[in-house]
């Protein structure tokens, strides 16, 4: 009798929690797993990019071209900078013809016509990497954040025509060109202060010698030819800044910058939302899968394969696509990349600031391949 009552007892619990997990609202009720929310794109704000692009925005339009593209690929800086400084006895024509046979990008090349604006971006890698990451991420508001400097450095009566440099005001917007246009002077000035109301200074900026004067005006040091690199194709005369469009032009043509350093967030975030709506999840070869992107690819070009992480990063940490940035720095691996391939280590008084974390994976080579 007693084992006939212990079964029916066990029958009757056994039932009631089949009834109770069809109950509406019941806490025996299966969770439908939720469907994961899209990717957010770090945004930073007008006044963070006017920072970001102070120390460039009075040089001239091919020069402001030639940096904004060349900081979407800052291991390649790094590089050029490292390879100009062991070869400082190459000369004219004939460092032209030694860097034309480099694979680093166009715009990279185009910099060794100005060491010094290579030096300065190598120096400030994290100001660098950052700048890169917000061309990529934010064109349009990047090419508005330098007009808006120029206004405001018109304004205060330190941008005018000079004997080095041409400064008009086209529409609305002011357009800064060689004088002479076989030779380039580049700008020294304080980017904190020039522009009337004194900006606060980028984090771990550090300024570089020819490039900073710790005064309200601006001046002009010796002048760089130009004519050396006249017939490279990816020389002074390829490069311009379209400011009505907001964006680069390269040999005629739209520059699209093929370095894998940067995810753009705005793609990928849009394409998160569109696997989600259509089929509730990530799938196939639009899945994000180990911290990386898989089989597809961004305006016409392969997607990065490495290092997609925290894309959720909030804007005012100056926080690039990738986990562990300090300020948007680049990595360590850089500077051990750096190290290894010139075997010179850090600059002093410079070096590397602000590289927190690691990229995993470097920059695409190759001087052709823009539209």
């Amino acid at each position: 009798m007693m084992k006939f009552i212990k079964q029916l007892l066990s029958m009757l619990f056994a039932g009631g929690l089949i009834v109770a997990s069809a109950l509406p609202g019941s806490a025996y009720q299966a969770d439908p797993s939720p469907t994961p929310a899209p990717m957010v794109a770090a945004k930073q704000t007008p006044a963070q990019l006017q920072q970001l692009v102070a120390p460039i925005a009075l040089y001239p339009d091919a020069l402001v071209a030639q940096i904004l593209a060349a900081a979407t690929y800052p291991d390649q800086v790094v590089e050029a900078d490292r390879w100009i400084q062991q070869h400082s006895d190459l000369k004219g024509d004939q460092l032209g013809q030694a860097v034309d046979q480099q694979s680093w990008d166009p715009s990279v090349k185009a910099l060794a016509e100005f060491p010094s604006v290579l030096a300065n971006m190598d120096k400030n890698l994290s100001w660098t990497s950052s700048l890169g990451d917000a061309y990529v991420n934010q064109q349009q508001e990047v090419m508005n954040a330098v007009q808006v400097l120029r206004k405001a450095a018109t304004k205060a009566g330190n941008l005018k025509s000079t004997p080095q440099e041409n400064v008009t005001q086209q529409g609305q917007v002011i357009v800064v060109e060689p004088t002479n246009p076989q030779v380039v002077y580049v700008p020294e000035y304080d980017p904190w202060v020039v522009y009337g109301t004194p900006l606060v200074a980028w984090p771990g900026w550090y300024w570089y010698p020819g490039l900073f004067v710790p005064a309200p005006g601006i001046l002009f040091g010796v002048g760089y030819p130009i004519g050396f690199f006249g017939g490279f194709g990816w020389g002074w005369h390829h490069w311009e800044s379209d400011w009505h469009h907001h964006t680069i032009i390269y040999n005629r043509n739209v520059y699209i910058s093929h370095s894998r350093t940067f995810v753009n967030r705005d793609y990928y975030a849009n394409r998160a939302r569109a696997n989600i709506n259509h089929s509730g999840g990530f799938h196939g070869g639009n899945a994000f899968h180990d911290g990386g992107v898989r089989g597809n690819s961004f305006a016409g070009h392969s997607a990065p394969q490495h290092g997609f992480a925290n894309s959720q990063a909030q804007a005012g940490n100056h926080s690039g696509a990738f986990s562990g940035f300090n300020h948007g720095g680049v990595t360590r691996s850089y500077s051990a990349r750096g190290q290894a391939s010139f075997g010179g280590g850090l600059r002093g008084g410079g070096g590397f600031h602000g590289g927190g974390g690691g990229f995993h994976g470097s920059g695409g080579h190759g001087g052709g391949g823009h539209r």
